[in-house]
């Protein structure tokens, strides 16, 4: 391969011709299927391949000096042949065939990880990540918090669209910021007394019926409860930062039980459509009284913030 450029001919498409000497290769949407003839990259740091036809990681031990690689919605079924890129800093292999978290032991500066969309049941090998500020498994099989104890520099952890029923096992995370457990099957809120940084709850479509244990996490901006089955308002007085209420599709009831935000006084948004009180032909007019705080119900500006 000589310095004029490397080629890459993906089917059915035109000759690409790329400098060997480029910082960023975007190669998305190029119908590969497989990688191979990568070595003239060698000041290569951000590698992009998404939406191509790779059914494995191969060939990528010349790349010493990448920083981040993009494998998103590729047809990937095992986690391979990376060690030598110990400078990684970002992995996405979201929107694969994935079952398995393994051979990443070597990619000790990772900071962000994305896992979205893939077939993983088990939450594992991945405890010496110990850089990792950011990790995404949302969309997979897990049916466990677990194995996450080592990760103490974690600030985003995503794990919705799963199947766990308990959140437990996320004591050591006390750097956490934001904590998303979506569309599990959750049905208490509990053990989160140690997350006192967090700012951004988000536990919508689960099956809790209770607010509950809250009352430490004092720093929360966003709260989304959002299509459960709660009735009551509660446990959120101690919550002075709270600016985004999300209570859509549960079982509020009583216009009394609202009163109890008046003491959040940073609240800017609700969202209580889909509840009983939502029926109330004043329901607007009520949240405004009852809540002059408010800056915006269910998606829509409240009349005095209107420019």
């Amino acid at each position: 391969m000589s310095n004029a450029g490397m080629r890459i001919v993906p089917p059915d498409d035109e000759v690409t011709v790329i400098s060997p000497d480029c910082l960023e290769l975007d190669l998305c949407h190029h119908r590969i299927r497989k990688l191979e003839h990568l070595e003239p990259l060698r000041k290569i740091e951000r590698l992009y391949l998404r939406r191509n036809l790779l059914k494995k990681i191969e060939n990528l031990h010349t790349l010493t000096t990448l920083m981040e690689l993009e494998l998103y919605d590729n047809q990937i079924t095992k986690i391979e042949n990376l060690d030598s890129l110990t400078k990684l800093n970002i992995l996405d292999l979201s929107f694969n065939r994935l079952t398995k978290l393994e051979n990443l032991e070597k990619l000790v500066n990772l900071q962000k990880l994305y896992f979205v969309a893939n077939k993983i049941t088990v939450i594992e090998n991945i405890g010496m990540l110990t850089n990792l500020t950011m990790l995404e498994l949302g969309d997979n099989k897990l049916k466990k918090i677990e194995n996450l104890g080592t990760l103490v520099g974690l600030r985003q952890l995503f794990l919705g669209k799963n199947k766990i029923s308990k959140i437990e096992n996320l004591d050591n995370l006390v750097n956490l910021e934001i904590l998303s457990l979506q569309a599990n099957r959750i049905v208490k809120i509990e053990n989160l007394d140690k997350l006192v940084k967090l700012t951004q709850l988000y536990l919508s479509e689960n099956g809790i019926e209770v607010m509950e244990n809250l009352s430490t996490l004092t720093g929360l901006e966003t709260l989304d409860l959002s299509q459960n089955r709660i009735k009551m308002i509660a446990d959120l007085k101690a919550m002075e930062q709270l600016e985004e209420l999300w209570m859509s599709s549960n079982n509020v009831y009583d216009w009394k039980n609202i009163n109890v935000l008046k003491d959040n006084r940073k609240l800017r948004t609700i969202y209580l459509e889909g509840n009983p009180v939502a029926n109330d032909i004043r329901y607007r007019a009520k949240l405004s009284d009852m809540l002059p705080q408010l800056r915006k119900i269910d998606a829509t500006y409240c009349r005095a913030t209107i420019f």
